[in-house]
């Protein structure tokens, strides 16, 4: 019994050696975490799209590149990529909402010139993208150092029996940071 008795004595010091080493046998690292938060994006509408006096059963278009063009101004990370959707109204309305004007808009009504020029009667090619389809604005638009504008174009149809009067309705433009 003594035999095993020292067996079992020094499996429990050899125990006792090894444990304590595998206890106090361990490292600490940290590091941080950290982010930088973007600019705010933001979306102005700067002008309204004016097709100003029309005359009933005579269409009256706006492009795009016209000074009457609707314009809205982006604004946020300078070379941002930034998605951009348009949502366009199938007619202009009476406030009483008692007529309805139609207005359609063609795959090429819309401009962006990612120079900060807020005037769409100067822009080109080499500004941006050119007569883009306002429904389905693709790809990856970027913020200019100056803000980047979209200019809307769109054509109203009054009928021949059109009622006179004023007749508006909402464009929407929404705008997010996409990660590009």
């Amino acid at each position: 019994m003594t035999k095993q008795f020292n067996k079992y004595l020094i499996l429990a010091a050899v125990l006792v050696a090894i444990i304590p080493v595998a206890i106090f046998s361990q490292d600490v690292a940290i590091t941080l975490a950290m982010a930088t938060v973007t600019t705010a994006i933001t979306v102005t509408a700067t002008s309204d799209l004016a097709f100003g006096t029309v005359l009933a059963g005579v269409p009256s278009s706006v492009p795009n590149n016209n000074a009457n063009a609707g314009i809205f101004t982006i604004n946020g990370q300078a070379g941002a990529g930034v998605g951009i959707f348009v949502q366009l109204p199938e007619y202009l309305s009476l406030l009483d909402g008692s007529s309805k004007l139609p207005i359609s808009f063609s795959t090429t009504d819309a401009s962006l010139d990612t120079t900060g020029d807020s005037d769409p009667t100067t822009m080109a090619g080499s500004k941006g993208w050119q007569n883009i389809n306002p429904r389905n604005i693709t790809g990856t638009a970027v913020i200019g150092a100056g803000g980047t504008n979209l200019y809307l174009g769109g054509k109203v149809t009054p009928k021949i029996n059109q009622i006179s009067g004023d007749y508006s309705g909402d464009i929407i433009v929404t705008v997010m940071y996409n990660g590009n």
